[in-house]
């Protein structure tokens, strides 16, 4: 099996739509955002998510099919980018599509000079935090809230870009 990832654009939209909604329906305690809030998504919407000027989202193919996502995103002003979205379906777990969404978004942040990129993992998501850790990220001792659901918390990890 082989794992192939691609940065999406706006005309991939409908890909993105099918595979976040799939993301949030499998698991919905690792995401900020909730399935109803973005299924309430109209085309604009979607293709809007695919343009940011500050960021990327990119897609893992196995054997030709979607099987995970990742965003990055830039809050202006931080001179950071935040890893978000990423999530690998279930059946492609321990393919390496995890390791080479992360890839992906590294490379993007070091393309565009970002000196590090920092991610939030919801508290009991061990096998993400195994990833993101396997991937050079560290624990930086501080904790938020989830967004969708403020009971969960989550920590803030970060790797340091060359």
């Amino acid at each position: 099996m082989t794992v192939r990832v691609r940065r999406l654009e706006p005309g991939d939209w409908q890909l993105w739509r099918d595979v976040r909604l799939t993301a949030l329906a499998e698991a919905p305690y690792a995401f900020g955002s909730t399935l109803a809030r973005e299924q309430a998504f109209d085309e604009a919407a979607w293709r809007g998510r695919l343009a940011p000027a500050n960021g990327m989202t990119a897609a893992a193919f196995l054997d030709g099919e979607p099987v995970g996502v990742i965003g990055g995103w830039s809050p202006a002003g931080t001179g950071t980018l935040l890893l978000v979205a990423l999530w690998v379906a279930p059946a492609a777990r321990g393919h390496g599509a995890g390791d080479a969404l992360v890839t992906e978004v590294a490379g993007w942040a070091t393309e565009h000079r970002y000196p590090r990129v920092e991610l939030r993992v919801a508290d009991g998501n061990h096998a993400a935090r195994t990833l993101f850790l396997r991937n050079g990220f560290i624990p930086t001792g501080r904790r938020e809230p989830l967004e969708s659901d403020p009971t969960v918390g989550t920590e803030l990890l970060v790797r340091e870009l060359s």
